[in-house]
């Protein structure tokens, strides 16, 4: 067996068990314009759907530990999915309720190394109170 092979058939099986650990997590839109998870703990790999449960509501990424390559604004009411390759925080909102504070975050690998970009965001008086209290509750985990 060459070592081209040998390479091959490890980084294969490297791949594949990474896909079949990987897992989903679906939030849904509420009715009260909240997500049914606002702060998500997740591990590279996995993948959040989120699900219009709720008519009126869309996913719009503010911030992650790669500004440059956040995920594309979903369009409203429709299923949005995104597989997360990147250790950091996500911070997302609503776009039509993002004001009201209809915010989430995502946690990926508990890694925290962008938390001072995420608080330094401008978002309105009340957006700004429930990013406090969604930063806490994914430090305390």
């Amino acid at each position: 067996m060459s070592v081209r092979c040998l390479f091959f058939g490890m980084f294969s099986f490297l791949l594949l068990s990474d896909l079949v650990n990987a897992e989903t997590i679906q939030i849904e839109f509420t009715e009260n314009d909240t997500y049914s998870v606002e702060v998500a703990h997740i591990n590279v790999g996995d993948k959040i759907e989120w699900l219009p449960k709720n008519k009126g509501h869309n996913v719009e990424f503010l911030a992650g530990p790669d500004m440059s390559s956040l995920p594309p604004k979903s369009k409203l009411n429709l299923i949005h999915s995104v597989t997360f390759e990147l250790p950091g925080l996500y911070l997302y909102q609503c776009t039509p309720h993002g004001n009201m504070g209809m915010l989430g975050l995502v946690v990926v690998e508990n890694d925290f190394h962008n938390l001072q970009d995420i608080n330094e965001i401008k978002l309105s008086r009340v957006a700004s109170s429930v990013l406090k209290r969604l930063t806490e509750i994914a430090q305390e985990n």
